[in-house]
């Protein structure tokens, strides 16, 4: 009896002990509680939410948030809340909550017509949601920030920048894959439920061929930007098909789609065609054909990013509906989770996942990546899988080298051109500027353009017509024409705003310590991220292009410093110049300090890429000349105006 007795003391201490060794050693990021029969089960996760953690710039009109969860979940009702809030005088907004189809992305949506406050700083905060498998519930509130732009609401029209099977002018593209599903990337966040109806996006054939079906009854939009139709069976072999996305896509703002590129501020239906393959596709697994970073790497960026790279049959890309958050994971010690800001596929080519974490990685610790394989796992258009699971390892290391962060740009994030407190120019027929324009002189500074929203016009005549998507912002006086929104003292506070950030972007790309020294001109060189400073003072690409590789680093920074000049294209005046983003390198991130003016392709001609900010002014192309200078980028003067040309200008995504 006495035996019994001393098991009995011992037995709890005992229990205690071995579930508290149970517990440490399942690490924190999801709360580990034993099952029935001691199986453990696992507090489910916030894996991704859009707007990022700390975000800027979000427009006022992004009437959804979201947050991804890291299995399915029951409705957020009861005990269990999305909530966005806002610090007085500003008002919390009510919006609906509702989960997708899958049960693991919960939206808040904006009543219709009720934008968000300029330059506020909005909370939203998930408590409660729980499991619906296991009914556990988040182990603590989910909370995250973002700021909203200081421009007024949102006026531009969302495009198609790039579809699979590819467009080709005048079509059909040819060739294509009988068992390819149908692609179409737009230029900005599109609200999921203009995309998903039937038709919205339609693919059709003539008689007597049958017009497929998508599977599902509709198109399905990954993340946020991908519309994508596959069929429930595969397309008739040499066989002519016409894909069509119509106005009924709208952005977040409610904008309709401008399909057509030569009438970007109407909308209009985006249509292409292609024709199938004489014989059938052969199926063939998918596989990784690389990665970065790179298994067993050392020191690797603290705000890098974690990609694939897939080999799939000719003509296909990745299904980006199977590549999520749960089919590509990143997990620190004891299987920690890492959020993710998003997981999407390049858009050149659909065939590199890139995995981006919400916040820098820690350096000194290892992080495992997981793409799963398998029915459940990631599928290439055709629907084939990979045989299995591909996991891989790195270590993080110090914010140091070329571990570069992105400039904040504030204000001027919506710009694709600030002519300082001289103006604006167009002398061409062609120019197009996809985001706003601006100066903080008076409106009469700004000649050759007209806006898509109030729709002013800013003394334009038969020789200088520009279009600007977005809004123009000056100070006062208004334009000759009757334009009550513009040339306001409302528009000439946006209009300072937009250049006190961009001077202070231009002082922190000066205030970085001088970096490598490439030579003057940068033609014919492949230079990887990093701070690159003028030897003479001044940059040129003349005699060759520039490729900039990120080496599968989507989050990849290079900056240019220079105490005088940039000229892009040459020798001579009609030998245009461009730059070429490889390894996933993004226009967003490329910035180029000028310390006074920039000439960009003055024959006409070229792609430059990055955020120009520039002291003295900058001029594209040359009067009189009608090839198409495009800018994926910005051009921000802080003094002399700025200049273009038939120049299309394309403000990067955030």
């Amino acid at each position: 009896m006495n035996k019994f007795k001393s098991y009995a003391r011992v037995l709890p201490w005992f229990m205690a002990l071995a579930l508290g060794a149970v517990t440490a050693g399942c690490g924190g990021g999801r709360d580990p509680i034993l099952g029935s029969g001691g199986a453990l089960l696992l507090t489910p996760t916030v894996t991704a939410v859009v707007p990022v953690n700390n975000a800027s710039g979000i427009a006022i009109s992004n009437t959804v948030i979201t947050a991804t969860f890291s299995e399915p979940m029951a409705p957020i009702t009861g005990a269990a809340s999305f909530t966005v809030t806002c610090a007085a005088p500003c008002v919390s907004p009510t919006g609906t909550v509702a989960l997708d189809a899958a049960k693991t992305t919960a939206t808040f949506t904006l009543p219709v017509a009720s934008p968000l406050t300029q330059l506020t700083v909005y909370t939203a905060t998930v408590t409660g949601a729980q499991s619906l498998a296991t009914g556990l519930a988040l182990a603590s509130p989910y909370v995250w920030n973002f700021t909203t732009t200081g421009v007024a609401q949102d006026k531009i029209r969302p495009t198609v920048t790039l579809t699979a099977p590819v467009t080709t002018i005048p079509g059909p593209t040819t060739g294509v894959p009988t068992n390819a599903a149908i692609t179409a990337v737009f230029s900005e966040d599109m609200l999921a439920s203009t995309i998903t109806p039937l038709s919205t996006f339609t693919v059709t054939c003539g008689a007597p061929c049958t017009s497929p079906t998508p599977v599902g009854g509709g198109a399905t939009l990954a993340n946020s930007r991908t519309a994508t139709f596959t069929p429930t069976a595969a397309l008739a072999v040499n066989t002519t098909y016409t894909a069509t996305i119509s106005t009924a896509a709208t952005d977040l703002a409610g904008n309709q789609l401008a399909g057509n590129p030569a009438s970007p501020t109407t909308a209009n239906n985006y249509v292409w065609t292609f024709t199938t393959a004489a014989a059938p596709a052969v199926a063939l697994p998918a596989s990784v054909l690389s990665t970065n970073p790179v298994a067993n790497a050392s020191a690797v960026c603290p705000n890098a990013s974690v990609n694939a790279s897939f080999t799939v049959p000719s003509g296909l890309r990745m299904d980006p509906a199977t590549v999520t958050t749960v089919t590509f994971a990143v997990t620190g010690p004891a299987a920690t989770p890492v959020v993710a800001t998003s997981v999407v596929l390049d858009a050149a080519t659909g065939r590199i996942a890139t995995f981006t974490p919400t916040a820098a990685l820690t350096p000194g610790v290892v992080y495992t990546a997981t793409i799963k394989g398998g029915a459940a796992g990631v599928k290439d258009q055709g629907a084939n899988t990979m045989a299995g699971d591909y996991i891989w390892s790195f270590t993080a290391g110090p914010a140091t080298g070329n571990c570069l962060a992105p400039v904040a740009l504030g204000a001027a994030s919506t710009f694709g051109a600030f002519g300082g407190s001289a103006g604006m120019t167009n002398m061409g027929l062609q120019t197009v500027i996809h985001g706003d324009i601006g100066t903080t002189a008076v409106s009469t500074a700004v000649t050759g353009f007209h806006d898509a929203g109030p729709g002013c016009t800013y003394t334009e005549t038969t020789l200088k017509t520009g279009t600007v998507t977005g809004l123009i912002y000056t100070a006062a006086p208004p334009p000759t024409v009757a334009c009550p929104t513009e040339g306001t003292a409302t528009t000439f506070a946006m209009a300072q705003a937009a250049r006190a950030d961009a001077l202070t972007a231009y002082n922190a790309l000066v205030a970085m310590p001088a970096g490598a020294n490439p030579g003057a001109n940068l033609a014919g060189k492949t230079l990887a991220p990093g701070v690159y400073t003028s030897p003479s003072g001044s940059f040129m690409i003349q005699g060759g292009d520039l490729t900039l590789d990120a080496q599968g680093n989507a989050n990849a920074v290079w900056v240019f410093q220079m105490a005088t000049t940039l000229t892009v294209g040459g020798p001579g005046a009609a030998a245009p110049q461009s730059i070429i983003l490889a390894g996933g390198a993004q226009a967003k991130n490329v910035y180029w300090q000028v310390g006074s003016a920039a000439t960009i392709n003055a024959g006409g001609g070229g792609t430059m890429v990055g955020t120009i900010i520039a002291q003295a002014g900058a001029a594209f192309s040359t009067a009189g000349n009608v090839a198409i200078v495009t800018l994926n980028g910005r051009v921000l003067s802080l003094g002399a105006s700025v200049t273009v040309v038939d120049t299309v200008i394309n403000v990067p995504a955030p």
